[in-house]
């Protein structure tokens, strides 16, 4: 599971230095940052949610780290929340019901990441006693969301569930995604405004490379989206097993098209990595999971400026430094996609996330084996370090096949 940890502070070196040390112990971690002292104070309504842990500092401009925490305290589940300051700050700060205290001078790795990790661990057992399929055992049918009977979990996050169900009504298979909780109206930037965004940007799409939605459900405290089953495992797992060279470029092909589709409607993946691309029964690939996607050209409403987002396997130089993207990002990623199709290996390894993103920026262009020379300027040609040397859009792969 992908933890998501927000880290707000005003001062920009005491941010990086925490979120190095989260990325050498969870290299996939999604990390944003949020610095009061240029952005203004975060709304009296702002609930966290979306994220798994908030990592509050002193540096907060002309607000107090107590006057903070008691805001972010006061809203029923809030994140848990660590701060980091003085030594004359930390019985104030335990009092007010901090989840965990560090001296922000003197930071030691293996001391905060245990506590951090002890933190995730008691908040994933909280998460893991709630499911909504608890109703009726003998036909598997929530209460809350019927027309469906259910068949298996098939995977869950903090805030969303994911089932295997059948529509009563059709007896068609679907899988149902589930926000387990909707916030308050009040929360403009938490998790069911990503989970609502999630429906809005592909429920519009009819694609046969995109996975295709068909039905968004909302109650008193839970939101669901019923969309295609795919049956034929993910990319991940079809890497893992070998790709054939003909098998990679007919994949390349079908995720270009799809990729080409949702950026002519102005959608950004901005989280294209194997797992999230499944294939059907007859082979065909689907794009999944827009969690992270955005629209282009609209002020990014839901999450702060300079966050990080995706995996840094996949992520393109500009999305690995928090600078904006457009669609040459997603471009990027799909090349990392196609070198590790063919090759089974991954072009960039090291041994944290920053280590990653480094490679990402300043390594030498990968080079495939002899075998697959043909694919080289292709492969150059997404994979270009500015994006104004890569391909312009996802049309030029095919053109260049």
């Amino acid at each position: 599971m992908t933890v998501k940890f927000m880290i707000i502070d005003g001062q920009r070196d005491f941010r990086k230095l925490l979120m190095h040390h989260l990325t050498v112990h969870w290299p996939d971690a999604i990390v944003s940052e949020f610095d009061p002292t240029e952005s203004g104070h975060l709304p009296a309504e702002f609930s966290g949610a979306g994220n798994d842990m908030i990592l509050l500092g002193s540096q907060l401009g002309d607000r107090q780290g107590t006057e903070v925490l008691k805001q972010f305290l006061r809203l029923p589940g809030f994140p848990p929340t660590v701060y980091f300051g003085a030594q004359e700050e930390e019985a104030a700060i335990a009092k007010l019901g901090a989840d965990g205290f560090f001296l922000r001078h003197e930071l030691r790795h293996k001391q905060l990441i245990v506590r951090l990790s002890d933190i995730l661990k008691a908040r994933q057992r909280v998460a893991s006693t709630g499911s909504l399929f608890v109703g009726d055992q003998r036909t598997g049918i929530h209460p809350l969301i019927r027309g469906y009977r259910f068949i298996k979990k098939l995977s869950a996050s903090n805030h969303s569930s994911i089932y295997l169900a059948e529509k009563e009504s059709n007896g068609h298979e679907m899988v149902l995604k589930v926000l387990r909780q909707v916030p308050d109206v009040a929360d403009s930037i938490g998790a069911f405004d990503r989970f609502l965004q999630e429906y809005e940007l592909i429920a519009g799409i009819d694609h046969p490379n995109v996975v295709k939605i068909h039905d968004l459900g909302v109650g008193d405290d839970h939101a669901h989206i019923a969309m295609e089953y795919l049956d034929g495992g993910d990319l991940k797992q079809r890497i893992a097993s070998g790709v054939s060279e003909a098998d990679a470029v007919c994949y390349l092909r079908q995720i270009a098209s799809a990729l080409a589709r949702v950026h002519l409607v102005g959608i950004l993946h901005r989280d294209l990595k194997p797992g999230n691309i499944m294939l059907r029964r007859d082979d065909s690939v689907a794009l999944i999971d827009f969690g992270l996607a955005k629209r282009m050209r609209l002020a990014m409403e839901i999450t702060d400026s300079g966050e990080i987002f995706g995996t840094p396997y996949y992520m393109s130089p500009e999305q690995g430094h928090g600078n904006e993207v457009d669609l040459r990002s997603d471009i990027y990623s799909l090349g990392v996609i196609f070198f590790e199709m063919l090759t089974g290996k991954k072009p960039f390894r090291a041994d944290s996330a920053m280590g990653i993103i480094y490679l990402h920026a300043k390594a030498p262009l990968p080079l495939l084996p002899r075998r697959f020379a043909k694919y080289q300027a292709l492969l150059n040609m997404m994979l270009a370090k500015q994006p104004e040397d890569r391909l312009q859009n996802a049309a030029e792969v095919e053109e260049w096949l």
